[in-house]
């Protein structure tokens, strides 16, 4: 009870007196403390520290208490605060919701306001895209739509057009224009009687075609005719590699400006090295040309051709000879042929798309055309030509934005009017397309002008196409007769600067057409054998009369090949004198508009035509009744028909009447003229024919111009004679001699190492400048073209007509040599017997003309006969006071020409022929006949 008093005292509230009394009493005394105490009692010192306890405890209570009493009330205080704070937070929690629903509503209602505005401001954007829209497309709104028709219709029918377009491009390659169109015409009736929709008109260009890539192929070189372009669609869209037939080198002009900036590599097959630049090229990607082959292909070409590739390990491989290279898709392959008319064997023909680029009349005139109008108005086509690539850069970017206009309206996904970008690009792409098509006008506006005042020269242009496929249709006569168009052209710009000017056009076309055609006509006769020059003349002077409209095809036809048909039936009139070939003619002919009733009017008066028919010079006659009022070509055709042996003098007659004198004059052997022509790189070429030998006329020129014989080198080419003949030109090469190959066509075997030579050595600037390559040859087909092309050609054949015949002998060696010709010491004598000589000597030649009536056999004499029996007169004439007629005659009818004859009646007419030239009254009687 007492412990538990002890633990319930009222601590708190203890008297003052006991608390006094304590602390007089006990807690003073220094006995009274715990261990003092605890040495007394133990149970004493627990309670002598409950009491120093409860002391020390009232001490600190007095000072506590009113701190605790202080802190009651401001607890008491507090939770009065606290009270009215929680009323307040209570308050203010019934504020925040309302705020929040406030802020909510506000925030809802500004969502609303902001989706409000960003629909209106959609709403505008749309609407201003929408005017932009429509003002950018607007205006393509009726060519779009007529373009969507069109391709509409395309689309229907491009089933057959690309059926068209696939045999066009698989098989029409190696044909020429006409015959593509008649096959095309024909594909297109048979898709139409199979039900297979076509165009009516079918174009390769229209279905295959880019303007913008052709307009490219022009700038480079393509001519602009639609049979070129055709051959440029079929060189790029063909799976085999193209092999072009071209003459001319148009393909190969084009190719190497289209390529160059892809570093094409330019190779022939002769080139030792030309299989590594194929292989590096096969790897690399960039394009190569193989020029200039012939009728065979080199067997390692096969896999290129084939495009044999295999793939391995993901990388596609080609095999190239022996070894195994990586194939690259960028690589192209084009291969070149200069020869006219090549026959490639089928299995070379498969391997390859087969082109024939044979220049066309349009391509060429358009060239032709350009350069005339360069030359007389150089700033006309300097501004053409420039409107001309800045028109296809037009057209080009035209395209480029169409592209991005359908690439931009295709992808747009949902809503356009919301894609602000396509809206951005569209009205960039319409602002450039105006400002091209604004440019485009002006340039098709100038464009206008400048071909207006081009097309003045027109006539000029035309005129010498004709000239051209004139020249170019003679390699069908000799295969010698090639002429390039680089060459052709230089002598058109050449007649072009040389030719007489005017200020009046037409004075002016007038003049340069006539000095171009004769231009060509003495140039080409140079290298042409006497029996071919009336011919040539003659083709010129018909075809530039077709070219005029003054020629009818059919006429000119009939007069060539007499007609065909089949038995004539009706009875011949004049069977007397009249043979039934000529009558069945007649009969033919009549069918001709120009000759309607020609057979009727023989049948009714028969006696009329056989005064024509007996007539020594039926050429120079009039005609019956109204057929004297004939045209020239036509009453030529008439002569045909009745007297076919008199056909060579009327044609003389005709081609003076319609181009003058000069043109049945062929110009006589001009060696000096020739070499003027030429350079060190240009070979020049002579044409032999029985009975020519041009090495003395050679000799003699080399020393007038100071080549004497140890300069000049001479080899007969034959087996064995190549490498030398090699060896010389390399020399002749540096040292400047003159190279003189005989008979190349007993080489045929070495002439395309000749052609390979004379392409590595005879280069501009690494030849020395005295340096010539003569060459002679019979006419061959194995001769090479590209020599026969870029060299100069000259034939040394006696001419026809005794005139000719003079006046080339005046203007050979020896008589030309004025030491020679003035080394007579009896000038007066000299003179007769030279003009007496040369006149039997241009006689004996002409006899070969009449064939059996002339000599019994043909004799060749040529200039040697002339040159030793000349030497030989003035030597007499020099030595003796009186000629020795007797001896001159022995040796000249029995020793130098009578060498030649074999027959002993033909030796009595020569013996005949010289004594009437070369006698006692040719010096003694004055005009001796």
């Amino acid at each position: 009870f007492f412990f538990k008093n002890l633990q319930t005292y009222e601590k708190d509230n203890i008297k003052p007196q006991v608390i006094k009394q304590i602390r007089d009493r006990f807690v003073q005394n220094p006995a009274f403390t715990a261990t003092e105490v605890a040495k007394v009692s133990g149970a004493c010192e627990g309670l002598c520290k409950w009491v120093l306890a409860l002391e020390k405890y009232d001490r600190v209570i007095k000072v506590v208490q009113p701190k605790r009493m202080k802190l009651e009330e401001a607890e008491e205080a507090l939770s009065e605060q606290m009270i009215k704070l929680q009323e307040k937070q209570r308050q203010v929690q019934e504020l925040e919701a309302r705020l929040k629903a406030l802020t909510d509503e506000y925030e809802t209602n500004v969502q609303k306001k902001n989706e409000l505005e960003d629909q209106r401001n959609l709403c505008e954007k749309k609407l201003t895209r929408a005017v932009q829209l429509i003002e950018g497309l607007g205006g393509e709104k009726d060519r779009w739509t007529d373009q969507a028709r069109k391709l509409g219709e395309r689309y229907i029918k491009l089933t057959g057009d690309i059926l068209l377009s696939a045999g066009v491009v698989a098989y029409l390659g190696p044909f020429t224009v006409n015959y593509r169109v008649d096959c095309i015409r024909q594909w297109v009736d048979l898709c139409k009687s199979k039900r297979i929709p076509c165009s009516d008109v079918f174009s390769l260009n229209t279905t295959l075609g880019d303007a913008v890539k052709i307009r490219a192929w022009q700038i480079a070189g393509l001519p602009v005719d639609s049979f070129s372009v055709d051959n440029g669609i079929i060189a790029t869209n063909a799976r085999r590699w193209p092999l072009c037939i071209d003459p001319q080198s148009q393909a190969n002009k084009w190719i190497k400006n289209m390529e160059r900036d892809n570093r094409l590599a330019v190779v022939k097959l002769q080139d030792p090295n030309y299989a590594r630049t194929l292989e590096n090229a096969i790897q690399f990607g960039t394009p190569v040309l193989l020029e200039n082959i012939n009728e065979e292909l080199d067997p390692i070409l096969d896999n290129v051709l084939l495009k044999a590739t295999f793939k391995q390990q993901g990388v596609e491989y080609i095999k190239f000879g022996e070894n195994v290279i990586e194939y690259s898709r960028d690589f192209r392959f084009y291969i070149t042929t200069k020869l006219r008319n090549p026959h490639y064997l089928p299995e070379a023909s498969v391997k390859v798309t087969l082109i024939n680029f044979m220049i066309t009349a349009e391509g060429l005139q358009d060239q032709l055309l350009s350069i005339v109008a360069a030359k007389e108005k150089p700033e006309l086509e300097e501004q053409k030509n420039t409107l001309i690539i800045q028109s296809a850069e037009n057209k080009r970017k035209q395209k480029e934005i169409e592209d991005t206009i359908l690439e931009v309206l295709s992808s747009s996904a949902g809503n356009l009017l919301e894609n602000e970008t396509a809206i951005q690009i569209l009205s960039s792409s319409k602002k450039i397309s105006e400002e091209i098509e604004a440019k485009q006008k002006i340039a098709e506006e100038t464009q206008k002008e400048i071909e207006f005042t081009r097309q003045g020269y027109l006539p000029v242009a035309k005129h010498s196409t004709i000239l051209f496929f004139c020249i170019s249709d003679l390699a069908n006569i000799d295969p010698m007769y090639q002429y390039s168009l680089v060459w052709f052209i230089n002598l058109y710009v050449m007649s072009i600067e040389n030719s007489e000017k005017s200020t009046d056009l037409q004075q002016r076309i007038q003049k340069l057409n006539a000095h171009f055609t004769e231009s060509i006509y003495r140039n080409v006769c140079r290298s042409l054998l006497e029996r071919h020059k009336l011919l040539f003349s003659f083709i010129l002077c018909v075809q530039i009369g077709k070219g005029r409209g003054e020629v009818d095809d059919n006429i000119w036809r009939f007069l060539l090949t007499g007609g065909v048909g089949l038995d004539n039936p009706y009875p011949n009139p004049a069977s007397d004198w009249l043979n039934d070939k000529s009558w069945s003619e007649i009969v033919r002919g009549s069918d001709l508009p120009a000759l309607r009733g020609l057979m009727a009017h023989v049948k009714e008066n028969p006696n009329k035509w056989k005064i024509l028919y007996d007539s020594p010079t039926p050429h120079e006659e009039s005609y019956p009744d109204d057929f004297n009022s004939l045209s020239s070509l036509e009453r030529l055709l008439i002569l045909r028909l009745f007297r076919p042996d008199k056909i060579v003098p009327a044609v003389q007659q005709y081609i003076i009447k319609q181009m003058g004198h000069q043109f049945v004059e062929p110009p006589t052997f001009d060696l000096p003229g020739s070499y003027a022509d030429s350079s060190a790189v240009t070979p020049l070429i002579f044409v032999l024919s029985p009975g020519a030998d041009p090495m003395m006329a050679l000799l003699k020129f080399g020393e007038t111009m100071g080549v004497f014989d140890e300069r000049i080198k001479t080899v007969s080419l034959g087996q064995g004679q190549g490498p030398y003949a090699q060896s010389l030109i390399t020399e002749g090469v540096q040292k400047g001699t003159w190279v003189v190959l005989q008979n190349c066509h007993l080489a045929a075997s070495w002439m395309p190492k000749l052609e390979r030579i004379c392409e590595e050595l005879l280069v501009p600037g690494k030849v020395h400048n005295d340096f010539r390559l003569w060459l002679t040859s019979y006419p061959s087909d194995l001769f090479p073209v590209t020599i026969l092309q870029n060299g100069i050609k000259m034939t040394n054949e006696s001419p026809k007509g005794l005139r000719a015949n003079l006046l080339r002998s005046y203007l050979n060696d020896p008589v030309n040599d004025q030491t020679f010709f003035n080394g007579c010491n009896k000038p007066e004598k000299w003179r007769k017997f030279l003009f007496g000589l040369c006149f039997f000597h241009g006689l004996v030649q002409e006899r070969r003309q009449f064939g059996p009536l002339g000599w019994n056999i043909p004799y060749f004499f040529d200039e040697s006969d002339l040159r030793i029996s000349l030497r030989q007169l003035q030597m007499f004439l020099n030595d003796y006071e009186d000629l020795p007629l007797e001896a001159i005659l022995y040796l000249f009818g029995e020793c130098n020409y009578g060498g030649r004859v074999t027959d002993d009646k033909d030796r009595r007419l020569l013996m005949s022929l010289l004594s009437v030239c070369i006698n006692a009254d040719v010096v003694y009687m004055d005009k001796y006949q």
